[in-house]
């Protein structure tokens, strides 16, 4: 079980690094002055979120795997597992946002996208601190 847990913090550290980074290229998005500087950070976007969705896979794969496996239970299990549906639901939004830039329909400026950032920081702290912490 140590491998799993292994393979589960590995691939949770490298989802979080695209969570982190997707937004920042948004917040360029949102600024871009030219047609060309469009199409580079989009390509960049669109590259990132295909990397990362199955990253994000793997370390739900692998946490359910430990879950299962160690029949965790606890108030703090229960909070974290909400935690990582914001955040799966937090990527799925990053993808129609990614959407929503390729089609020319963005919306939101790049203030909108500098706080939309500050999301996934949030949900890291909170989870990291159930786990080792459990809290309740």
């Amino acid at each position: 079980m140590l491998w799993v847990k292994a393979f589960h913090i590995i691939f949770v550290v490298s989802w979080f690094a695209g969570l982190f980074y997707l937004p920042r290229i948004y917040v360029n998005l949102a600024m871009a002055e030219t047609d060309a500087e469009c199409a580079r950070l989009l390509l960049m976007a669109g590259k990132l979120y295909r990397f990362m969705t199955p990253l994000g896979v793997l370390a739900v794969a692998f946490g359910t795997w430990l879950w299962l496996g160690f029949g965790f239970s606890g108030g703090w299990l229960h909070a974290k597992l909400v935690l990582v549906l914001l955040l799966v639901a937090y990527h799925l939004y990053c993808g129609k946002l990614l959407k929503a830039f390729a089609s020319g329909k963005n919306s939101k400026n790049h203030v909108w996208y500098r706080w939309f950032n500050e999301f996934p920081v949030l949900l890291l702290a909170a989870i990291v601190i159930l786990v080792v912490v459990k809290p309740f």
